[in-house]
């Protein structure tokens, strides 16, 4: 299991990451990403803390914990400009919040990070076919995610994804201990997304892709 788009007390999350991360452990983890949510105002403190305990957690557990972010309700022309100081800052994953049925996101936020290149473009709900081919053309990989409320757009999420040809991961987006899935969940979740069985294996490699990429942006 890799789970690329977690929370901890750094924002909304509910644990210290060395919890979630053992806690992640037990689950079969092999990699999780620290992807707390950020804006301008607390973007340096937040991603200090999550490379610091990255680097400590690397060096005594066997989960790889890769440093990251997610921007979260931003205007959308700040968008290149913080994705931008994350990477400067030391975040190896940039996920965006992206137009969720579910929270009032700005419309526009899903083209807006598509452009950035952010790494992960996450839940981005009823995403539109324009917004799917620059997706494609810009190599950014869309959510399918184990969220309650966001995963109501998991099907068309997949459906239209995998028509294009734009690279899907399956993330938690986990606040609480209780938001951590094993493999054998995560293979239903994109099962009942409506992604076909001789596909999944796919997007487990893709993590894997996501997380040699991470490490090698160190």
């Amino acid at each position: 299991m890799i789970d690329l788009h977690t929370h901890t007390i750094f924002s909304d999350g509910e644990l210290i990451p060395s919890e979630l991360v053992r806690r992640a452990e037990v689950c079969g983890y092999r990699a999780i990403a620290l992807t707390d949510h950020v804006d301008s105002s607390n973007i340096e403190s937040v991603v200090s803390k999550v490379v610091r305990a990255a680097r400590d957690l690397n060096s005594h557990q066997r989960v790889r914990v890769i440093p990251g972010v997610e921007i979260t309700h931003v205007p959308v022309d700040m968008y290149k400009y913080l994705v931008e100081e994350a990477r400067r800052l030391g975040a190896n994953i940039v996920v965006v919040h992206g137009e969720t049925l579910v929270e009032p996101v700005l419309p526009g936020t899903n083209r807006a990070a598509i452009e950035a290149q952010v790494d992960i473009l996450a839940h981005p709900g009823l995403i539109s076919e324009e917004d799917l081919i620059l997706a494609k053309e810009k190599g950014v990989t869309l959510e399918i995610t184990a969220r309650k409320g966001h995963s109501l757009t998991n099907g068309h999420v997949a459906k239209e994804a995998l028509r294009i040809g734009v690279p899907l991961t399956l993330n938690t987006d986990s606040h609480s201990p209780s938001d951590l899935i094993d493999r054998q969940m995560a293979e239903k979740i994109l099962l009942g997304a409506g992604i076909p069985l001789d596909k999944i294996k796919g997007i487990f490699l893709h993590a894997e892709w996501l997380v040699n990429k991470a490490i090698s942006s160190r």
